[in-house]
């Protein structure tokens, strides 16, 4: 975070001499001694951070290929004439220990085409799928494990 402040002192005085980083120095640990002590960071929610920076990537890049799949699956249900399809509604839990790894699973659920999480209570979610196929291994996809691993740390 401290790095953080002072590129963007340097950024926002718009050049790089020796009295702007010698200023950007002591300006920028004044900045991080304050958000230390008054805004409840410490380098150890950083390192945290940082350590889970490459599995939150990891979980952008499979929510997106998720979502696209799952479109296709959607533009075939609606264009296909063969087969009609069957709403459902699926209730499960998962074994998210945090609110916030709850609430990402069911943001990754809504965003996916063809599902949206009508409800969360404690970890029970009711979820409508346009179709039972889009309903089945809910409660063990890719999101659960994911986000899983990302709270183990």
């Amino acid at each position: 975070m401290y790095l953080l402040y002072f590129a963007l002192w340097v950024i926002y005085n718009g050049s790089i001499t020796l009295e702007i980083c010698l200023f950007g120095v002591v300006i920028a640990a004044a900045v991080f001694a304050f958000t230390c002590k008054f805004m409840d960071y410490s380098l150890a929610k950083e390192k945290k951070l940082f350590q889970k920076f490459f599995k939150l990537i990891r979980y952008v890049c499979v929510l997106v290929t998720e979502i696209v799949k799952a479109n296709f699956a959607v533009i075939h249900m609606i264009l296909s004439e063969k087969e009609e399809p069957v709403p459902v509604l699926v209730s499960f839990e998962s074994d998210m220990k945090t609110s916030i790894g709850r609430a990402f699973l069911a943001n990754a659920i809504t965003l996916t085409p063809g599902t949206i999480t009508v409800s969360l209570e404690d970890k029970e979610y009711t979820v409508h799928c346009l179709d039972e196929s889009l309903a089945e291994g809910m409660d063990r996809s890719v999101f659960v494990e994911l986000l899983s691993e990302i709270e183990q740390e």
